[in-house]
């Protein structure tokens, strides 16, 4: 197998691994999001929290396996992003922790007090994470400060990582953050509304068309101001050559991050499914057909990141103060032969895990009602 070809495809796998993580994490965290407002008393609250905790800790196997196809297939990347945002993701990480005591400790003791208290530290680790990775991506869209120099050893352009962590909370990066933070919470509504009846499912439901459109909305802002945001474009670009940036050279041009829907007009469907899932999954939840707007909810999403890594391609990690020194699929890999090992390694592992999951969900699936919360109070989370 070519080398390019390996390289594309793991290009589109870590794509994956990344909408998995949305889809499969996000409808958790959507769930702790929501749970304090879809919930108006405690056993409404528990029903919320049970319909994930038997699979959330589960779900953050994409997390952890997207990092790690990181490290392994683009070695660079992982390098030049976890330092460049290392207070960001360490953001990432301090809320990721909160979210296991909640879920551990809230009902340890029965006191209103000390269940409210552990229902808003989950709200925490739900809310923030889905927000900074959006802030995140905003950035790589915008470029981050780094340049490498003819020793290939990395060095930060930021003034210093607090002033550089501030200087990511830009207007733009915000409103991906927004983006992220609002399409984990219709998720979560979507999710809610499928495995919850009454009351509480009549709330979901308001609450996946509310965040919903705030996602369909700030998706179409952001895709009118990325024309006017400092795109680039490569050449001298060998998808065979060597993993070494600095044999390229980058033109910075404005709107330029729009060239491959007018190179490539197929790429145009990114968008329209982000667009077209979402709004669907408004349709189908509102008919209480939650299962279908579950599907076209992580449609949505898909959509969305996809027009994000489509926009950006072949660009991975653009710097934005020595453009020459940004990463790409063709040029930030490990060797061909780790990308085809890890291949096969991926093939063979991840039916598997897909398989484990769907009978996990599966044997889970069903209502989860208020009565059932209080007749299994101790056993329940």
């Amino acid at each position: 197998m070519e080398y390019a070809i390996l390289r594309f495809i793991w290009w589109a796998l870590v794509g994956v691994l990344l909408i998995g993580l949305m889809i499969m994490d996000g409808h958790d965290m959507g769930v702790g999001t929501l749970s304090p407002f879809v919930g108006k008393t405690d056993s409404e609250r528990r029903a919320a929290i049970n319909s994930v905790a038997p699979h959330w800790d589960g779900n953050q196997v994409w997390f952890i396996t997207a990092g790690g196809a990181i490290f392994a297939a683009w070695p660079l990347v992982y390098a030049a992003s976890f330092s460049m945002l290392y207070i960001a993701i360490l953001a990432v990480l301090w809320t990721l922790f909160l979210r296991a005591p909640a879920f551990d400790y809230r009902s340890k003791i029965e006191n209103p007090k000390w269940r409210s208290t552990w229902d808003w530290v989950l709200f925490v680790g739900s809310a923030v994470p889905p927000l900074l990775f959006g802030v995140a991506f905003g950035n790589v869209i915008q470029g981050v400060p780094f340049h490498y120099d003819n020793s290939m050893r990395l060095t930060s352009d930021a003034v210093n990582p607090l002033l550089g962590f501030i200087g990511l909370l830009n207007p733009f990066a915000l409103l991906c953050g927004v983006v992220s933070f609002a399409m984990t919470a219709a998720h979560g509504g979507v999710y809610l509304t499928l495995r919850t009846e009454g009351a509480m499912q009549a709330r979901a439901r308001k609450a996946n068309i509310i965040f919903a459109t705030i996602a369909i909305l700030g998706f179409a802002l952001g895709g009118l101001w990325i024309g006017h945001i400092n795109g680039y474009v490569a050449t001298n670009l060998d998808p065979n050559g060597e993993s070494n940036p600095l044999f390229k050279t980058v033109e910075v041009v404005q709107g330029a991050w729009l060239n491959n829907y007018k190179l490539y007009p197929v790429a145009i469907l990114a968008p329209v499914l982000g667009f077209a899932g979402l709004i669907l999954s408004i349709v189908f939840n509102s008919k209480l057909k939650a299962g279908v707007a579950f599907v076209f909810s992580g449609i949505g999403m898909a959509g969305i990141i996809l027009t994000a890594g489509v926009s950006l391609f072949p660009f991975v990690l653009p710097s934005s103060s020595n453009p020459v020194s940004s990463l790409t699929a063709w040029d930030a890999t490990s060797s061909e032969h780790t990308l085809l090992l890890m291949l096969v390694a991926a093939l063979i592992f991840t039916p598997i895990v897909l398989t484990y999951t769907s009978w996990v969900y599966r044997i889970m699936r069903g209502k989860l009602t208020t009565a059932r919360i209080e007749e299994n109070s101790n056993s329940m989370y």
